[in-house]
């Protein structure tokens, strides 16, 4: 069992959450994730590691399925089930000057690769996509784990307005970048491999495909990389953008888009029906 020590609300539907797991705390580097089961009749989840200390883990994940909304029901000193991690390679770095370009949620990933690279004293600029004001995160943690934050909004109400892929677009005609890592959903990191294969950039981008075991043994997270198959959660969650087919992995990852939405307004039902 594993206790919840701390829990936060950072907006209408984003949850931080620290985990008391010492041992992964210990072992738990930029890039790697864990799996969860709230309780015996739960589904399995991998939720990427935002932060840890000597004995925590963070996590910061939205409400989007029946799983997370029943894990954002959970408070402090309620126990959950089963963690298991850390897993997945971590982030491989090189080069003195990189930037993280994140969207959503992805900033939440992307702050500990920002965080372990800026300790190495390597020059780090992170670029933050959101949907508007309302929906930034960690805006303060962030700029403490970088050199410059260049926050993005789709609709112009906060920072710079349109994609992380424009703003990386407009730095490259003045920055060199060595690395470019790159977090968030399928089609915006598809739009900075488009911006950065051309200059020649290498990029890595995290990948988020369906999960289930995170061991290799279920194959649901493979993913067209180059002419191999590779899977995830132990070949990734990093790869070189310009190999990933990007296309085929956001039709793959749409795959149980009804069943998931009908589990969740299942759910939604049921606890309607216990409140009324």
């Amino acid at each position: 069992m594993t206790k919840i020590v701390n829990k936060e609300i950072l907006n209408e539907n984003t949850i931080l959450m620290d985990l008391h797991c010492p041992l992964i705390a210990k072992k738990a580097l930029a890039g790697q994730f864990i799996i969860l089961r709230i309780d015996e009749f739960s589904e399995r989840i991998p939720l990427t590691i935002n932060n840890c200390d000597k004995d925590n883990i963070r996590i910061i994940f939205q409400t989007v399925g029946k799983t997370t909304m029943k894990l954002s029901y959970l408070n402090v000193d309620d126990d959950i089930l089963d963690v298991v991690g850390p897993l997945g390679k971590p982030t491989e770095f090189a080069g003195s000057k990189v930037a993280v370009v994140v969207g959503g949620l992805g900033c939440a990933i992307g702050f500990m690769s920002a965080k372990q690279l800026f300790q190495n004293k390597v020059t780090v600029d992170i670029i933050a996509g959101f949907r508007n004001k309302e929906a930034i995160i960690l805006k303060k943690e962030m700029a403490e784990v970088c050199d410059e934050l260049f926050l993005c909004t789709d609709d112009g109400s906060y920072g710079f307005s349109g994609f992380v892929s424009d703003k990386l677009s407009e730095l490259l005609n003045t920055k060199a970048y060595d690395l470019v890592v790159t977090i968030g959903p399928l089609v915006m990191m598809k739009a900075i491999s488009k911006v950065t294969q051309p200059l020649n950039i290498k990029t890595l981008a995290s990948m988020n495909p369906i999960m289930m075991d995170g061991s290799g043994m279920c194959g649901c997270c493979r993913l067209s990389y180059g002419n191999e198959t590779k899977f995830a959660c132990v070949d990734g969650p990093d790869f070189e953008a310009d190999k990933v087919d990007f296309d085929e992995l956001i039709i793959r990852n749409n795959f149980y888009r009804n069943q998931e939405q009908k589990a969740l307004e299942h759910y939604c039902n049921l606890l309607k029906k216990e409140e009324g």
